[in-house]
């Protein structure tokens, strides 16, 4: 049986996701694919470009911030869209922590990409990360 990668919890407006991972790492990818998936259908994205992404934050709710809202500004800036993510080992550095990825996607096409919802922002409401030995849990929440 798969394991799960992320789910939609209740909200009022707007939207309260959960995503999983065996390690801190592999939870960020899931988040950034349930992001995508808020807005699309992340089935019908083809991993045909892929971007380096570099993340810093002071600490890991800032650096997790920091990875939702670089996605969020590249859609609206450049009309990319991802549904494959690879994030490198999490690094402490000087002030805080870093790590780099890569990201695979396409330009968004509303004729390939069946829009969904339109996100306003990132917000660090609600948000809290539950590591445990084998599991992390990254919960977010999204201005829809």
């Amino acid at each position: 049986m798969p394991r799960l990668r992320f789910r939609f919890l209740e909200h009022m407006g707007d939207a309260l996701i959960e995503a999983y991972g065996s390690t801190f790492e592999e939870a960020l990818e899931n988040a950034a694919l349930a992001l995508f998936e808020v807005m699309t259908d992340t089935t019908a994205i083809r991993p045909v470009i892929k971007d380096e992404v570099s993340i810093r934050g002071e600490d890991k709710e800032s650096l997790f911030y920091n990875w939702l809202e670089h996605f969020l500004v590249t859609f609206d800036l450049e009309g990319k869209v991802y549904s494959r993510f690879k994030v490198g080992k999490l690094k402490r550095i000087d002030k805080g922590y870093a790590f780099k990825a890569e990201a695979w996607g396409e330009t968004f096409d509303p004729t390939k990409h069946p829009p969904k919802t339109a996100i306003k922002a990132v917000t660090y409401h609600m948000m809290r990360i539950v590591e445990k030995k084998d599991s992390v849990a990254l919960r977010f929440l999204l201005d829809l």
